[in-house]
């Protein structure tokens, strides 16, 4: 029987293995070796690699490029087709308004560099959230953008759910008070898979992870993230193998960590997670800065899919149907209709179940 770990060199090709003659056994023939050779390539050609980065900003926008800068070199060296870079990747200031001082247009100097960037590096971008102008002087939008490795903008998402919490045992939190909330959903088609894009708070609303799956096709969802060290510690990791296993997609996310300044501290963490659930890349430290790299593998993607045929369930499609419904009536948050429709739901198959 032959054992095989299949790695990749930095331009992205399998290398040569020999054969270990004591890993074959003696009836071995060598049909059978080009066979499991011609396996380990086809896998190779049903993979592609991808970089997850974890950093600590600061209130300088020189120095944070500086670091987003190092980041992308490591991962071109390591083979990675596209880097994920963390929540506020560019700038994380003292106070929470301190973003509206230098938020830009998307055709602004700040996010041009990090297109000139991917372009020169020849890697795919994701960057999240960005501090995106907003429609007045008082509000931004937390902006997740995907740049192509010829420097374009293939894809923008404008996080739909606010953080405005009140963390048990830590701050009070608003970021409603000077960003305003996207209201599209959005998918972009990328060498590492078909993508879905969100943005930190939205982990907690699995709605629109699921539409992001059923109704725009994602194979790999990105979750850019500053998560606090309270609910970073109590539900980061739960939550990120919760929604990979039910939307069946990797979910790479690419984590601030550690402290910013005297006001604000990141809990870390950086992980990318399989269809199945399996952590598959993380950090060997979970505050320092670098990246971390795994190969997305399609067929494990549509196995675990072809075994576990969920979408091929009437009620899901019903499911994404109601919420799209319930977030568009008046008077109540979306959260509550997707929640009270996730419950009638459930309600009817339990209930159907039981006559």
């Amino acid at each position: 029987m032959l054992s095989c770990c299949l790695n990749f060199t930095p331009n992205g090709t399998p290398p040569y293995y020999p054969i270990i003659s004591s890993h074959v056994s003696s009836y071995t023939t060598s049909s059978t070796v080009r066979s499991l050779a011609d396996s380990a390539m086809a896998a190779a050609a049903n993979s592609v690699r991808v970089a997850a980065a974890q950093m600590t900003s600061v209130g300088d926008i020189a120095t944070n490029f500086s670091t987003c800068s190092r980041l992308v070199k490591e991962a071109v060296s390591a083979g990675a087709k596209m880097l994920c870079l963390p929540e506020n990747f560019s700038y994380v200031g003292g106070m929470s308004g301190d973003s509206l001082l230098i938020a830009e247009p998307l055709d602004g100097p700040i996010m041009q560099k990090y297109c000139s960037l991917a372009r020169e590096s020849g890697i795919w971008l994701s960057l999240g959230g960005f501090q995106e102008k907003g429609h007045d002087d008082a509000h931004l939008r937390n902006t997740h953008v995907i740049i192509d490795d010829a420097g374009n903008i293939r894809s923008t998402y404008s996080k739909i759910h606010l953080f405005d919490v009140d963390v048990p045992g830590g701050a009070v939190y608003k970021e409603s008070s000077f960003t305003e909330p996207g209201k599209d959903i959005a998918a972009v088609d990328s060498p590492i898979g078909r993508l879905g894009l969100t943005v930190c708070y939205d982990l907690r609303f699995p709605e629109l992870y699921q539409k992001l799956r059923f109704q725009h096709d994602a194979q790999v969802i990105l979750v850019p993230a500053a998560f606090t060290t309270v609910t970073g510690q109590a539900h980061w990791e739960i939550l990120l193998r919760a929604r990979a296993i039910e939307t069946q997609c990797y979910v790479i996310a690419s984590a601030q960590a550690g402290k910013h300044n005297e006001k604000r501290e990141s809990y870390g963490e950086t992980l990318i997670i399989d269809p199945w659930g399996t952590m598959v890349g993380r950090l060997p430290d979970r505050l320092s800065t670098g990246i971390t790299v795994a190969d997305i593998d399609f067929s494990l993607i549509d196995s675990v899919r072809a075994k576990m045929p969920i979408a091929k369930l009437p009620y899901v499609s019903l499911r994404c149907q109601s919420v799209a419904v319930a977030s568009n009536k008046s008077g109540l948050s979306t959260g509550f209709h997707a929640g009270a429709s996730r419950f009638g739901m459930l309600h009817n198959i339990v209930q159907s179940r039981t006559m």
